[in-house]
């Protein structure tokens, strides 16, 4: 029996849209497209412009000054799809190499650096956090560290109270990282219920999370186990429900993505940094706040330089030749009335 267009679901690693406006178009069909490409798509989704064109037909060309206020991209590791009950699209993911949005980070910053938006990187697992504009006020009170995270799920208002376990420990390592990574989904949609302004603004907001306890589960106990079931399923429903609430407050104005990969070609190392340690600074990626190494605006600045300099050093090289060549007693009108004032006396 042919199942339902909704709960089809990609065989193998895949990218699946659970959220987007209307106007951010995502045709259905089996298009794979590249993990190295996935932030690029973003930036297409978000109204940027890319280095490179995305030779891609799964997203269409929107409206030019209609544009989603934020992206939310979900990295799930440790499993190569979800049964999600609702999505957009779902595309087979091919070249599964590590990728992150720093490139959309620091646009977003540079268009958009006073209206200070907010740009949210976490990876809970390996203690990563990463934040700029106002999501240092916002998320000053997530739990980073799994120490602090662990602690939260002790408390009023943790997941644990309405998550239906099963076969998952509450003292296990494995099962605990899992946890948490599901407790900080809740958090974040929790903290943005509370600043609900933060939707409302002009400049988009940008998040990227990546998850791992599907992956410590899978070699834990292994993919068959039991444990493993029972924490896909509650994943799916987590991310769904995290979807559809914060495509809620955005105003149904919000692309959610969610990428599935069991297992990433290369290894990605990237440098963590504390929450205590999140500056606003210009250039994101520097620690010395150096300026940026290229701009997208580079092109358009600098011939608009060149050409100015170039009809300037024009403009005088012209006048200067007339000035030159010039008659006194023809030409200027002040030579004339004095040569006149002259022969009268």
């Amino acid at each position: 029996m042919e199942l339902p267009l909704l709960f089809r679901r990609v065989q193998g690693d895949s990218l699946t849209i659970l959220q987007a406006p209307e106007y951010v178009s995502f045709q259905k069909g089996d298009w794979p497209i590249s993990g190295e490409k996935i932030p690029d798509m973003v930036a297409l989704t978000m109204g940027f412009s890319v280095q490179e064109d995305l030779s891609w037909p799964g997203l269409r060309a929107g409206p030019l000054f209609q544009r989603p206020r934020a992206n939310v991209l979900v990295v799930v590791r440790g499993v190569d799809s979800l049964a999600l009950p609702q999505s957009v699209a779902s595309y087979p993911l091919e070249n599964p190499v590590p990728f992150t949005l720093d490139s959309v980070a620091e646009t977003v910053h540079t268009l958009f650096a006073e209206d200070t938006p907010v740009v949210l990187q976490l990876a809970p697992s390996e203690e990563r956090l990463y934040m700029l504009g106002k999501a240092n006020a916002v998320f000053e009170d997530l739990p980073v560290t799994l120490q602090q995270i662990r602690a939260r799920l002790s408390q009023d208002g943790s997941v644990l109270a309405s998550l239906p376990l099963n076969s998952l420990s509450r003292n296990a390592e494995a099962d605990l990282l899992f946890l948490s990574e599901v407790q900080v989904l809740h958090d974040i949609t929790a903290l943005l219920q509370r600043h609900r302004h933060l939707a409302k603004d002009h400049s988009p907001d940008l998040y990227s999370l990546e998850l791992s306890g599907l992956e410590e589960l899978g070699r834990r106990y292994g993919q068959d186990s039991s444990q493993y079931q029972d924490a896909t399923a509650i994943l799916a429903n987590v991310l769904q429900k995290f979807g559809e609430d914060l495509f809620g407050l955005y105003g149904d104005s919000a692309v959610v993505e969610v990428v599935t990969v069991k297992n990433f070609e290369v290894p990605l190392t990237r440098k963590s940094r504390s929450i205590l340690e999140s500056k606003q600074i210009s250039n994101p990626g520097s620690p010395y706040n150096l300026a940026y190494k290229y701009n997208f605006e580079y092109a358009v600045i600098f011939n608009i330089v060149l050409w100015l300099m170039i009809i300037l050093a024009l403009a005088v090289i012209v006048i200067s030749y007339n000035l030159w060549n010039m008659d006194p007693g023809y030409d200027s009108i002040i030579y004339r009335m004095t040569n006149q004032k002259i022969r009268l006396d």
